[in-house]
Order: structure tokens, then sequence, then C-alpha cells
């Protein structure tokens, strides 16, 4: 079975973050906290100029929280810390003092959603289809919620995370502003995707920085606010209902 990683590569001022998980890129602690730590590393390389985020594997982009590290929450100090990690991704790519294009190949599920709405731009394939299944599994996108509010809007989010169950498609989520383009394949994605980084290598990155602030502005309560989220799942990960739930994923 692979190993999960996370690495960063710069080509061409270019910095390419890639995440994988062999169970569809589901992000376990330590995943995340890599994540948190090579973004907020390539955010303070001269070297790059803009960055990329996407996920190995061709199917999932992101299946959201480690099913297998929910089950084995048991204390709130511990599930609070879980979901911590996305807290602090989302936080990183949210300071970090470069542009962020998002490239969403396949499905996107929970803290997946989150993480596309987090970057900066995304660009997507028709099979990057989207999922908020929290309130399905007793717990709510709570540390996501911030985030993917600001980009797609509080009615689009509340249908999403009361639809539980239901895959909304990646026109849908182009519709709602989720992402700029969708392509029918990876190859045209990855062709748009590296003209357009390509270009925004060329411009004067401290306008692009300082276009970044203007993007994030009202945001700076995030800190607090995005870890009082986590603090609320932490708690409904333990009831009843999510441990009976998490019982069959096993």
């Amino acid at each position: 079975m692979e190993e999960a990683y996370v690495k960063l590569t710069i080509e061409n001022k270019i910095g390419f973050i890639e995440f994988f998980h062999p169970n569809r890129n589901s992000m376990p602690s330590d995943v995340l906290l890599e994540l948190e730590q090579i973004i907020t590393t390539a955010g303070n390389n001269d070297d790059i100029k803009v960055i990329v985020l996407k996920s190995g594997g061709d199917r999932t982009f992101c299946a959201g929280a480690s099913f297998n590290e929910l089950i084995a929450i048991e204390n709130a100090e511990t599930g609070k810390h879980f979901f911590s990690g996305f807290a602090n991704v989302i936080n990183a790519m949210r300071k970090c003092p470069k542009l962020i294009i998002g490239r969403i190949q396949g499905k996107a599920v929970g803290g997946g959603v989150g993480l596309a709405a987090a970057a900066d731009y995304c660009f997507a394939t028709q099979y990057a289809s989207v999922k908020l299944s929290e309130l399905s599994i007793g717990i709510g996108p709570f540390v996501i919620e911030p985030v993917v509010s600001r980009k797609i809007g509080k009615i689009a989010m509340s249908q999403m995370t009361i639809d539980a169950e239901t895959f909304y498609s990646a026109d849908w989520a182009k519709e709602k502003g989720l992402y700029s383009e969708v392509f029918e394949s990876t190859e045209e994605l990855d062709q748009a995707l590296n003209a357009l980084a390509g270009k925004l290598t060329s411009y004067n990155p401290e306008a692009l920085k300082e276009m970044k602030k203007v993007f994030w502005q009202e945001t700076d309560h995030w800190d607090a606010l995005l870890h009082d989220r986590a603090r609320i799942s932490g708690k409904l990960v333990l009831s009843n209902f999510t441990k009976d739930v998490l019982k069959k994923y096993r």
C-alpha cells in the first residue's frame, strides 16, 4: 500500500504542494500538520511566486476527515485537536502571502470542500463534485463553514449542509463560485492551470501580495473562530450517535 505524503516541488517559480493518502486522500492529523507547515514554508520562499495545491491520484481530490482517526477519539480535547488541524490549514492558506490555485481533479468531501474554498482560484474537472456529509454522521461542517460561506454564500452552504448525502456537480460548484473553471479532463485542466500560474509568476509580486490581503480582509478573527468551531466538532464526535455511525466505517 502506498504511503501518505505531503511534498513541495518548485518548477518555474511555481510551488506545487501535493498531498496524498491511500484512503481517498483523507486527512489524518499528521497529513494536516505537514500540509499546514509546507504551505507556510512555501509562502515564505522567495523562489516561489505562486502556489498550486493539488492531491495525488486521479480520482478523489480529498475525502475530508480520516474516519479511522475520528473513531479513535475518546475525549473532547483530542477531538478539538483533530479538528483544529483543518482550522490550521485553512488559516495557513488564508495568511499565506502568495496566491494559491486549487487543482481539484476529483470529488471533494467535507474538509476537501474547505480546502477548495480556501484557495484563491480553483480549476476543476467535471468529476469534481462536492458534498458536505458531516450532519449525516452526527457532526457538522463547523470549522469549514466560514471559508465555504465566504466563497459560495450562506444559502448554498446551508443547502449542501442540510442535504448532507447528495453530491453536487462540478458545474453547480462553478455556478456558486467555488470553482472558477471546469474542464472535461485533467489534461485540459493542467494546461489552463499552468498557463495562468505561469502568467502570475510574471506579475509584480508586491501587487499580488497586497491583492491577497484585500481578498481576505475581515477574516483576522478566524484564528480564534475556527478553533472555537473545532471545539464544537470535537465534542459532537464523542456522541453516541456519531460513534454508532462511525462503527460502520471501521
